[in-house]
């Protein structure tokens, strides 16, 4: 990865603007205003996972494209995550956003793991694993989505590394409800479960693991963090006192969390982020 989109990645992620990158104007003052150019790579690989989606039904790609076209067509780049098998480390833009936001919801639906087996989802008391919006909702599979819920091995996990996402998982909350990824029941939270498998797979630390949730979710839902930015600036927290864990904790990231955040600052003018459909 370039070392200065490493620098200003890290930079972008102390500030609470994941989907914003650190740019210098013409008279060289450092701006964290403008949305980013060039996106953020996150530290995974897609490799062939689109394909592997696809190749067991998932994803069908018929309805996928039938989805799309309604949104002008699938980019090239787009096609390549599902089409190729040599996709490198996964690149995060303010345009590809939603449609990553798709693939990996298909991902965590999809991936074998106890915390779909055991955990949240399948308490007797919420009537059900296939009544929330993670899995009704999830209209672009061939069959019923069930037929996939935790079905596939894409992402095989050690005994270390499943723990690992299931500790960080307990902790990254998202403004649109008040459970974490741990009770992934809606499109977001199963996203961020395959985003946290794949992170653990590939070596990356509990740290680095909250750094890269937290600029996903910036992208995912850019006018909750910059409001949550204006927030924590307001106060006057320096760069090195914003924890990622912290802010990605119901105290902030949830929707209750960041209600409380909106009762003492307005939002800022509305972004485009992902929606809690396909």
């Amino acid at each position: 990865m370039n070392k200065n989109i490493v620098i200003a990645s890290l930079i972008a992620l102390a500030l609470i603007s994941g989907a914003r990158a650190i740019s210098k104007p013409d008279n060289g003052a450092p701006s964290n205003n403008a949305p980013s150019q060039e996106g953020i790579t996150l530290p995974v690989a897609w490799n062939d996972i689109g394909i592997k989606l696809a190749s067991v039904g998932v994803i069908d790609l018929q309805k996928l494209e039938a989805l799309y076209a309604g949104r002008g067509g699938l980019s090239e780049n787009e096609r390549q995550f599902l089409e190729s098998a040599n996709n490198g480390n996964i690149k995060i833009t303010s345009e590809n956003s939603a449609f990553l936001l798709n693939l990996f919801w298909a991902l965590g639906l999809g991936n074998k793991n106890d915390i779909l087996e055991r955990g949240p989802m399948v308490d007797p008391r919420y009537g059900g694993a296939e009544n929330f919006a993670s899995t009704a909702g999830w209209t672009l599979s061939q069959g019923d989505p069930m037929e996939h819920y935790s079905r596939h091995l894409f992402v095989i996990l050690t005994p270390e590394e499943q723990q690992l996402v299931e500790r960080v998982s307990k902790n990254i909350y998202r403004p649109c409800c008040d459970n974490p990824t741990f009770f992934p029941d809606c499109n977001h939270g199963m996203a961020m479960l395959g985003l946290l498998e794949l992170l653990a797979s590939e070596g990356v630390n509990e740290k680095e693991m909250y750094q890269v949730a937290l600029q996903v979710n910036s992208y995912w839902f850019p006018e909750e963090y910059l409001t949550l930015r204006t927030y924590f600036e307001r106060r006057g927290a320096a760069r090195d006192e914003i924890n990622p864990k912290e802010i990605l904790g119901a105290k902030y990231s949830s929707a209750s969390g960041y209600a409380r955040v909106l009762a003492e600052i307005p939002p800022p003018e509305p972004q485009s982020g992902g929606s809690c459909g396909v």
